[in-house]
C-alpha cells in the first residue's frame, strides 16, 4: 500500500509533526510505502487569483504534490483544528492542488449530471487535534472543520474517508496523555497491514452496500398490490393471521431482492456508461463503485433466488385456493420479473421491459395475493382491480428510460425512449397517466370493484393533469438525457392512488 502523510500544521516541529512521525513509523512496521508531505515546507500561493485554478500555474512544489497524490493508494491528513476547521495554509494548499482536472471534472451539458470524481481510487484518514474534548467537537459543534475535509474537499474528488481521530484538549495536556496519543496514532499507522479500515468500519460499508443494492424503495408498490388482492380474496378479518399471506409475503421480498440483484449484474455495462444515475434510475451502482463484486452480487442472487422458491413452495402449500393456480402465477411472475434483464429473455432489451414491470408491480402480484387466499383467476375481479394499478406504474418505469437514455442506448437496451424517443416516452406517461386516473374514477363511479374505491380516487385525476403538466414543460426529444429527479418523485407518488385508496378501502 502506497501511503502519503500530509501534515498539515504550519510548524512542522509542532505536536502534530510528532503524530506523523508516529504515524510515518507504524505504516513503516506494516510495510507500507510511505512518504511525507508538510505543507509548511511548500512554497506556493495559496490564494487563486485567476478566475479559475486552472488558469493560474501551478508551482513546482505543488506539481510535485499532486504527483504524490496520484501515487497514493491512502492519504493520511494531520492537522490542528483552529477556530472550528483547518489552518489556513491547508486550506489554501486544498484551493490549489484539487483543481478541476485533478480532482474532479465538471460535465459538459448533455454529458452528465454533477461531476466526475477523479481521485475515486483512494481513501483517506484524518488525525486532528484541538483544543476542546472532541465530544464537545462532535456533539455541539457538528464537527464543521471535519466534515468540510471529509465531505465537501475529499468527498467531491471521490476520496473515501475511512477514519477520522480527533485528540484534545492539547493544550491542557499532560505528558502521559500526550504520549498515549502518540501510541494510539502509531497503531493505526500500523493498522495498515490488515487494510485502511477497521473490520467493523469494512462490515458496516459492506451491508451498506447489500442494503443499497436492494433498492427497497421499490418494494411497496409490490407488497400494497399483493394485500390488496389478498384482501379483496380473504376480507380484513382473516388476511393478517393467515400463514399463506405472510409465506406470500416472504416470496415477493426474495423474488423482488433476487431481481434487483440480477438487474444490477446484467445491467452493469449500462450503468457503467450512465452518467445521470440518481435515486430512482442507473441502479445502485454498487458493482461500478466496487462496493461489492461480481461474484459476492452471483451469490446474492443464488440465495435469494433459493429462498424465493423455499417461500414459494411453502405459500402454495399453505394456500386456501387451488394450489396449481397459484404455483402457476408465482412461477409466471418470477419468470417475468426475473427476465426483465436476464437472459435468455432479457425483456428489457426488446422494448418490454416496461411492461413487464408494470405487471410484475400489480396485477402480477394482486393476482397472487387473490389465489393464495382462496380466490379464482376466472373471477374479473382482481383484473378489474389491478388495471388502474398497472396503468399507473407505467408513467414512472417509462421515464426512468430518460437518464438512463444514452447509457441504454450505447448498451443495446431497447427502452421505449431509446427505441421511440423521449418525447415519445412523455408522451406514454401522460396517456397512462390520464388512463389510470380515468379508469379508476370509472371503476368508482359505476361499480365496477365494491368498496375497493372510494370519492378519494377522483383526486388522482389533478395529479395525473399535474404530472402531464411538469411532463409537457420539461421533456422534449432536444434536451436529452438528463436528471429527472422530481419528475420520477412526481411519477412515483401518483402509484399511491391506486394503491394505498383500494387498500383502505378493502381494510
Amino acid at each position: 500500500m502506497n501511503v502519503l502523510c500530509i501534515l498539515g500544521h504550519p510548524r512542522p516541529d509542532s505536536f502534530c509533526g510528532a503524530l506523523a512521525d508516529a504515524y510515518r513509523d507504524g505504516a513503516d512496521e506494516a510495510g507500507a510505502a510511505v512518504r511525507e508531505l508538510a505543507v509548511a515546507d511548500l512554497e506556493f500561493d495559496p490564494d487563486v487569483h485567476a478566475e479559475s485554478p486552472t488558469d493560474q500555474p501551478l508551482e513546482d512544489d505543488l506539481q510535485t504534490a499532486q504527483r504524490d497524490i496520484e501515487w497514493a493508494d491512502h492519504l493520511v491528513f494531520v492537522y490542528p483544528n483552529w477556530w472550528g476547521t483547518m489552518p489556513a495554509r491547508l486550506k489554501g494548499f486544498f484551493d490549489r492542488v484539487f483543481e478541476p482536472g485533478f480532482a474532479f471534472a465538471e460535465y459538459e451539458d448533455g454529458e452528465g449530471a454533477g461531476h466526475e470524481e477523479l481521485l475515486d481510487d483512494k481513501t483517506a484518514e484524518l488525525i486532528v487535534t484541538m483544543d476542546m474534548p472532541p465530544w464537545v467537537y462532535r456533539w455541539i459543534y457538528r464537527q464543521p472543520g471535519t466534515n468540510a475535509v471529509k465531505h465537501a474537499t475529499l468527498g467531491y474528488a471521490g476520496v473515501r474517508t475511512t477514519r477520522v481521530t480527533e485528540l484534545g484538549p492539547i493544550e491542557s495536556s499532560t505528558l502521559e496523555e500526550r504520549e498515549e496519543w502518540l501510541a494510539e496514532v502509531e497503531a493505526l499507522g500500523r493498522g495498515l497491514g490488515s487494510g485502511p479500515e477497521s473490520r467493523t468500519a469494512r462490515a458496516t460499508r459492506k451491508a451498506g452496500a447489500w442494503l443499497g443494492a436492494l433498492r427497497l424503495q421499490f418494494y411497496p408498490m409490490a407488497w400494497l398490490a399483493y394485500t390488496i388482492g389478498a384482501l379483496a380474496a380473504g376480507g380484513s378479518s382473516g388476511v393478517f393471521s393467515s400463514n399463506a399471506y405472510w409465506l406470500g409475503l416472504g416470496f415477493l421480498v426474495f423474488l423482488e431482492a433476487a431481481t434487483v440483484f440480477s438487474n444490477e449484474y446484467y445491467d452493469y455495462e449500462t450503468d457503467r456508461q450512465n452518467t445521470f444515475a440518481g435515486p430512482f434510475t442507473g441502479g445502485s451502482q454498487v458493482l461500478v463503485d466496487d462496493a461489492l463484486s461480481f461474484r459476492e452480487l452471483r451469490t446474492g442472487i443464488g440465495i435469494a433466488v433459493a429462498l424465493t422458491g423455499v417461500f414459494g413452495v411453502s405459500t402454495v402449500a399453505a394456500s386456501a385456493g387451488s394450489t396449481v393456480t397459484t404455483a402457476s402465477a408465482m412461477v409466471g411472475l418470477a419468470v417475468l420479473a426475473l427476465g426483465y434483464t436476464a437472459p435468455p429473455l432479457e425483456l428489457s432489451y426488446r422494448t418490454l421491459g416496461e411492461v413487464t414491470v408494470a405487471w410484475t408491480h400489480s396485477v402480477g402480484v394482486l393476482l397472487i395475493g387473490f389465489v393464495a387466499l382462496g380466490g379464482s383467476w376466472q373471477t374479473p375481479y382482481p383484473w378489474l382491480l389491478g388495471v388502474p394499478f398497472l396503468l399507473s406504474v407505467l408513467p414512472s418505469i417509462t421515464l426512468a428510460g430518460v437518464p438512463d437514455y444514452a447509457a441504454d442506448r450505447a448498451a443495446g437496451k431497447r427502452t421505449i425512449a431509446v427505441r421511440f424517443g423521449i418525447d415519445r416516452a412523455a408522451m406514454v406517461a401522460m396517456v397512462t397517466a390520464l388512463l389510470a386516473a380515468l379508469t379508476a374514477s370509472v371503476w368508482y363511479w359505476q361499480g365496477v370493484v365494491p368498496e375497493a374505491y372510494g370519492p378519494a380516487i377522483y383526486l388522482s385525476m389533478p395529479h395525473a393533469l399535474g404530472l402531464c403538466w411538469l411532463l409537457h414543460r420539461r421533456l422534449e426529444d432536444a434536451a436529452g438525457p438528463q436528471r429527472i429527479d422530481g419528475l420520477m418523485a412526481a411519477s412515483l407518488s401518483y402509484i399511491a392512488w391506486f394503491a394505498v385508496v383500494p387498500l383502505l378501502g378493502l381494510l
